[in-house]
């Protein structure tokens, strides 16, 4: 089979290679899935680029999230999954094989059916941001009635936040962006408000779009830079769930304050999700995509011969949407 894959950590021109490999075939509990699309994040971009520790086998075919048909089944699992349309969680997590490849092996319940109404492509947008954006949101309960800031509205998981949040009936939400083209994606996702916190002043702008009520849970990309706006906008109970502090990674955290306001801080790492919350996740997805209630915005699509593209541009400044790499024809 074809498949991309590196044996070192370094740029991805000169890392990822496009090489033939053995067909997996499934162990007892697994499918084999024929893989369309493999969705590409920026985690994958950092472990490839050595960010995150050193290569953890001899041979890493990259991504986690991804789409496909399974063709092949291993002992104990239904027979009747062959020739289900699937989409895929975990694929590169503690894995060396990934799903950028044409055939990938993963344990049965991480090839999760997909409804008809969403495409092969929608299906790999989803393992990563949505099921991050889905635990950000509902993690501590329902947000019916609540003000709801996302941080980094436009992003990938931003914008699953959004959607998920106007799904969950939230009296509002609001996103925070970097520029007017962001804020236009922002609105498209449902956000109610859209404030650019380039802009300054972006927590008197958060109050003025509740007009002066403080919001009830953030859903955070950026912690440590945006602590200071947090502590001016989040109410008493508020709950922030964070999946990221690039800018400030160790930031000093305000106790005392924010204990005396009764607020929690919960952190959110999507490859660890407990399976309740897991379950949880795709559920409400499942649900939301057969009824068509999840827009899927796309960035780009490369073939699998310009993989080292995709892990350009999915850092690239501005992206708005997925990074997809196809792998074999859709749907």
């Amino acid at each position: 089979m074809r498949a991309v894959a590196y044996t070192r950590t370094g740029p991805a021109s000169e890392v990822l290679d496009l090489r033939d490999l053995p067909r997996p075939d499934p162990a007892p509990g697994e499918v084999r899935v024929r893989v369309a699309f493999s969705g590409v994040n920026p985690s994958d971009a950092k472990s490839r680029a050595g960010a995150r520790g050193p290569i953890a086998h001899p041979l890493v075919i990259p991504h986690s999230d991804g789409s496909g048909v399974i063709d092949a089944v291993g002992a104990g699992v239904d027979s009747d999954r062959v020739g289900q349309r699937v989409w895929l969680w975990n694929a590169a997590w503690d894995r060396a094989h990934g799903s950028c490849a044409e055939f990938v092996t993963l344990p049965a319940a991480q090839a999760v059916a997909l409804p008809d109404a969403a495409s092969l492509a929608d299906g790999a947008c989803l393992g990563i941001p949505a099921q991050t954006a889905h635990r950000c949101v509902f993690a501590d309960g329902q947000v019916t009635g609540q003000v709801v800031l996302v941080t980094g509205g436009a992003g990938a998981v931003g914008a699953y936040a959004v959607q998920m949040a106007k799904l969950g009936g939230a009296a509002q939400v609001i996103a925070t962006v970097s520029g007017p083209q962001k804020a236009a994606h922002a609105h498209a996702m449902g956000a109610d408000a859209v404030v650019n916190y380039r802009k300054g002043g972006a927590a008197d702008a958060i109050l003025a779009a509740t007009g002066g009520r403080k919001v009830d849970r953030i859903v955070e990309v950026e912690f440590g830079g945006n602590l200071d706006i947090t502590r001016q906008v989040l109410a008493e109970n508020g709950v922030i769930a964070a999946y990221g502090s690039m800018a400030v990674p160790e930031p000093v955290l305000p106790f005392y304050p924010m204990m005396f306001e009764a607020q929690t801080l919960r952190m959110v790492l999507v490859y660890k999700l407990r399976q309740a919350a897991r379950q949880a996740a795709i559920a409400d997805l499942t649900r939301w995509l057969a009824a068509g209630q999840l827009q899927h915005p796309i960035a780009g699509v490369h073939p699998m011969h310009a993989t080292a593209a995709a892990h350009d541009d999915v850092l690239a400044p501005g992206r708005i949407g997925a990074m997809l790499v196809q792998v074999s024809d859709a749907d």
